[in-house]
């Protein structure tokens, strides 16, 4: 029997990588996404079923469940995250409720699997390295929402016979992604000639190509694995040795003002992830 997939945020950032992942699998998939006029978005096109809504957040479980009718696994990727604001946003309670909404739908449907996805932001941040050991301890709004989430799900899908794994997404970078985050603001700005104004790099991160962590998630969504998952690099590098990198690309480091805008307000020094897993 052909496994059906059911995707959230096929046309976004990191599902976008997802569903090419999934293509690559020859896997059949339901993307489900906002109601747009005019033509499918680019992103959808090749074939795979789409479900529309105006907004999948406010869509109770009824809906969901014939949503899913069919459906072997779901991978939930959608969420707001406007750079601008997401952190603070009072969205991040629509798509909480959402969310729990999706998950009852999936159960009263028959899912065999559900994969969401959660942030690096969920754990106390204070340690340096973060394993699915690391205590959770969200300090925003949608950090406290995707854990929120997270401690909903692994409690009750299990005991509905609902297999339920969450990746933690880290630092992610590459195709689509938002011009007003970090690589693309940097390469804007080096490609016209212009200064980039920078905080002082000092910072330590784990960055991962947004393509991989597309693979990851999908190889999640196809294996055992069950609990929290991180989908992250394992490795280290300062901001400074990141956007140098980039720089050096056009040969203009020179461009770089670092120290130019100050570190913000307790910006954790080091968020690295640990590859690891639990299962319930």
């Amino acid at each position: 029997m052909t496994t059906t997939v059911l995707l959230t945020g096929a046309t976004g950032f990191v599902g976008r990588h997802v569903l090419h992942a999934l293509a690559d699998r020859g896997v059949r998939v339901r993307s489900v996404v906002r109601d747009r006029a005019g033509a499918l978005p680019v992103a959808l096109e090749g074939g795979e079923a789409v479900v529309t809504t105006p907004d999948l957040f406010a869509e109770g479980s009824d809906w969901w469940a014939n949503a899913c009718r069919g459906v072997d696994t779901v991978i939930h990727v959608a969420w707001y995250v406007d750079p601008d604001d997401y952190l603070q946003s009072a969205k991040n309670i629509e798509c909480l409720v959402g969310t729990l909404e999706l998950a009852r739908g999936a159960a009263a449907a028959g899912v065999r699997r559900f994969v969401g996805v959660g942030t690096c932001l969920e754990y106390d941040l204070t340690g340096g390295m973060q394993s699915v050991d690391t205590a959770i301890r969200p300090l925003t709004p949608y950090a406290g929402a995707k854990a929120a989430a997270f401690m909903a799900l692994s409690s009750w899908l299990p005991r509905a016979g609902v297999e339920f794994a969450w990746c933690r997404l880290f630092y992610l970078h590459g195709e689509g992604e938002n011009s007003r985050r970090l690589v693309p603001s940097v390469r804007d700005r080096l490609a016209a000639g212009q200064p980039a104004d920078l905080t002082s790099g000092d910072q330590i991160r784990d960055y991962l190509d947004v393509s991989v962590a597309g693979r990851m998630i999908t190889d999640i969504a196809f294996g055992a694995e069950q609990g929290p998952v991180n989908i992250c690099s394992a490795m280290p590098i300062t901001v400074r040795q990141l956007v140098e990198g980039i720089a050096d690309e056009y040969g203009r480091r020179d461009l770089l003002r670092f120290g130019a805008r100050p570190d913000g307000i307790g910006d954790p020094p080091c968020v690295v992830g640990a590859r690891d897993t639990v299962s319930f």
